[in-house]
Parts: structure tokens; sequence; C-alpha cells
């Protein structure tokens, strides 16, 4: 079994390592401090079968992290283990793609069982997080993850970008590629995304970052 721990904390790292140890000794673990580098280890080793994600990183906005291994690697099941214990982003990563959460504050058996559920394909819910499987409130568009989803992947970097408040220019200039692939690429998203301007691509995604979940939903 190889799994992969991202996380930009050495220490929670090692703790966790230390945990999967116990339970499963004959583990292979891989590790990286960031998404880049968890996209790196996941395309140099085709052959992890889980990865375990914080949600919070520095320069992680949100749900971008999630978002940007499941475009890339949709085969490989994500665990979140994360310091949010708010039932309202436990629902909002599992519409994006995630196969279980665990909060960092959850034993060492919990930690475990959610290892063994996710391998074997089911969704893991921590006890106590039975509202994050409600149904978020549907509008006259399709669900965000559904619309995320049509996207390639791309056209997700692209959007990242979008978010990150970068003009075209830009934006072509970190992909390596000309302004008129850039245009199509934002044309598409606006296609795909059911909007008609960049504006809207900001406030359709706005969910995907944890401060405005907190800010637009009651408590």
């Amino acid at each position: 079994m190889h799994l992969l721990i991202v996380d930009d904390h050495p220490l929670f790292r090692d703790a966790l390592a230390a945990t999967i140890r116990l339970a499963h000794p004959d583990a292979v673990l891989h590790e990286a401090d960031g998404i880049e580098a968890a996209c790196a280890v996941l395309s140099a080793n085709r052959n992890i079968d889980l990865t375990l994600l914080d949600l919070s990183m520095r320069g992680v906005t949100g749900f971008d992290g999630l978002i940007t291994i499941r475009a890339s690697f949709p085969r490989i099941p994500i665990l979140i283990v994360s310091g949010h214990e708010d039932p309202r982003i436990v629902r909002e990563a599992l519409q994006h793609g995630a196969a279980g959460f665990v909060p960092k504050a959850m034993d060492k058996a919990t930690l475990t069982r959610a290892i063994t559920e996710v391998m074997s394909g089911a969704l893991f819910l921590p006890p106590g997080f039975t509202e994050a499987s409600a149904p978020a409130p549907r509008s006259k568009k399709a669900p965000l993850p559904e619309r995320l989803a049509r996207l390639t992947p791309q056209q997700l970097r692209v959007l990242m970008m979008i978010r990150q408040g970068k003009l075209n220019k830009q934006i072509a200039h970190e992909l390596q590629v000309g302004d008129s692939t850039v245009k199509a690429h934002v044309s598409e998203i606006l296609r795909k995304l059911e909007v008609i301007s960049r504006t809207q691509i900001v406030i359709d995604t706005a969910s995907l970052d944890f401060k405005q979940i907190h800010n637009t939903h009651p408590a």
C-alpha cells in the first residue's frame, strides 16, 4: 500500500506517518509539503493508492489544492485530514471530490478506520458529522462541483489564476502559451460554468474559499 501525506507542517507529517505505520507497518509512505510537490510525487509514483491532504497550506486558498489534485489525478482517492471541523466545510470538501474527512483533533483509531474505509471504496465521515452529507442549497444552475467537473485540467489551472486576479497576459506567461489560447480557455470556462463574465467566475466560485463559507452561511 502506497500513501501520500500532503501537509506543510513537518511535525504533523511525522505524527501522521507514525500513526499509519502502527496500523500498516508495510505501507510505503511518500510526503509532500505543498500541492505542486504533491503533483510531482503523484506523477512520479503511479502506484500511490491514497492521498491524505491538509486543506490549509501556504499558497492554497480554500479547496483549490483539493480541486487541483482531483483534476490531475482523478482515480486516486483523497482523504482530508484538516484542522477545520465546520460541517459546512466538510460537506463542501465531499462535494469537490474528497473520499473522506478526518479532523486533526480526532484520535488515531478514527484515522486508521478512515484509511481502511476509503481504501475499500467507502465514503468516510467521523461520528457527529451527519450534517456534512446534507445536500447543499440548490440554484437554477447546476451545482458548482458538477460545473467544475466539466473543465479540463488546463482550464482548471486558468480558473485558479483568474481567481487570483491575474490578467490573460500573465496567465499566458505562466502557462507558456499564447494569448489566444488563454482567451479560448476563458471562453470555455465561462460557457461551462454558465456565467457571462470574469467577475461572475470569481463570484460563483467564491464558495471554494473557507472564509466565504463562514461569511455567507448562517452558523
